[in-house]
């Protein structure tokens, strides 16, 4: 369900001081259409810059999620925009990232011409060194959808993931950047073309054209053939939750195209 939101203005002038200090003076506010998991989620410019900025409650229940992405952010050049400044300031905790200018949300739709910026993003992430600090891993993750717990040695490893390919997390111009870190994992690195797997299905692919694009990561060559099929169930019991306890037409979706995957893999 989205979070309730709050306009720049709702928030205390002690905040938006502290915010001025990183920006000068604030000309112009734009609310910001994506960003569903943030109470506040604008685009703010003034005389020196223009910035993205989300944020939560420092009592909101995930507001965990703002100090992830602070911490995994520098690890992120040329994968994510940069983060500029992190104020936490009377009950609020904001995060202003680079305003990217010229991008669009990625289209997986096939034959989108963003397809192949997709894979190159995930093949410059999956040359990325995992960041010395704390992330979850994996396989406790996903420890609650795998089959048997054997299937769980398939999705552990070392290396940085972002695990949301939602198509809205990827924005797209000469070369495709990630967005919303909060859920960056340490694990197996084909992980991720698998997670693309369902958004691309979702968004029209064949379970076998989406693994065809997987394929097209350099990492999904190393990814082992039973390991995909119990990602696939693991990922199909994940999204029956989600949808079960939260139906909307976009989980139902998800659910859906989880399904095909995860019956087309048992066909095999």
């Amino acid at each position: 369900m989205p979070t309730a939101r709050f306009t720049v203005d709702q928030l205390p002038s002690a905040v938006r001081a502290a915010v001025e200090e990183h920006t000068g003076p604030l000309l112009h506010a734009e609310e910001a259409a994506e960003g569903f998991n943030s109470e506040i989620a604008v685009r703010l410019t003034s005389a020196s810059g223009t910035w993205h900025v989300k944020g939560l409650r420092t009592d909101h229940p995930r507001v965990w999620a703002q100090a992830r992405e602070a911490a995994v952010a520098p690890f992120l050049t040329g994968l994510a925009p940069a983060l500029r400044w992190h104020v936490v300031s009377h009950g609020w905790d904001l995060l202003g990232f680079e305003a990217l200018t010229g991008h669009h949300h990625a289209d997986y739709a096939p034959g989108s011409p963003d397809l192949p910026k997709v894979v190159a993003l995930l093949n410059r992430l999956g040359g990325t060194p995992r960041p010395d600090i704390p992330l979850r891993q994996a396989e406790q993750r996903l420890k609650e959808y795998a089959g048997d717990p054997a299937d769980l040695a398939f999705f552990s490893g070392d290396h940085l993931l972002h695990t949301d390919l939602n198509n809205t997390n990827v924005l797209v111009a000469e070369e495709a950047r990630l967005v919303d870190w909060a859920w960056a994992t340490r694990g197996a690195a084909w992980l991720d073309a698998g997670y693309w797997v369902i958004w691309l299905i979702a968004s029209g692919h064949s379970p076998a054209s989406a693994e065809g694009w997987a394929a097209r990561t350099l990492a999904w060559a190393a990814a082992p053939g039973p390991g995909i099929t119990a990602f696939a169930a693991a990922s199909h019991r994940l999204w029956t939750e989600i949808s079960t306890s939260d139906p909307d037409p976009w989980t139902t979706r998800l659910e859906a195209a989880a399904r095909v995957w995860d019956e087309y893999r048992t066909r095999a």
